[in-house]
């Protein structure tokens, strides 16, 4: 699936200058054949201090999993309130989810980095599976992930 949304979403929950320029970035996360239910999946940045600063994409539409999700769910302050990236269904085993956005130049090659928790009902927790800096150096590379992830990549 292909999503794209508009800047001021996310250049307003990332506090992302007025005058900043934008980009399009699609993520892309394949996921492995684990066997288990749809898992969600959250993709987030954080800045050099590791705060977090947005919510990119969730994955996984019940509120009441959102706190397995649980590096993701500790920095929002439980979660739902502080969800401002797009929602969509869980991601199933072997399926690869993949969105496009506008991103601030700011964020890039600033010290920001992009993370991925998942989770399966009745199965592991992956808090920050996947952790990547957002550099033009790293677009188009893919990272494995530490459970269900099975490549990572994001294209600038």
């Amino acid at each position: 699936m292909k999503y794209t949304f508009p800047i001021a979403a996310l250049a307003g929950a990332l506090a992302i200058p007025s005058l900043a320029f934008a980009r399009p970035v699609t993520i892309e996360a394949q996921l492995t054949n684990y066997g288990g239910d749809g898992a969600y999946v959250v993709m987030y940045v954080t800045d050099r201090a590791g705060r977090y600063q947005g919510t990119l994409w969730m994955a996984g539409e019940k509120a009441k999993y959102y706190r397995h999700l649980s590096a993701w769910y500790r920095m929002t302050g439980n979660g739902a309130a502080r969800i401002d990236g797009i929602t969509g269904a869980s991601v199933g085993a072997g399926r690869t989810l993949k969105a496009t956005l506008d991103l601030a130049d700011t964020l890039i090659d600033a010290g920001y980095e992009i993370h991925v928790d998942t989770a399966v009902e009745n199965m592991n927790e992956n808090p920050s599976e996947v952790v990547v800096p957002l550099t033009t150096s790293g677009t188009g590379k893919s990272v494995r992930g530490r459970g269900y992830v099975k490549a990572f990549r994001y294209t600038l």
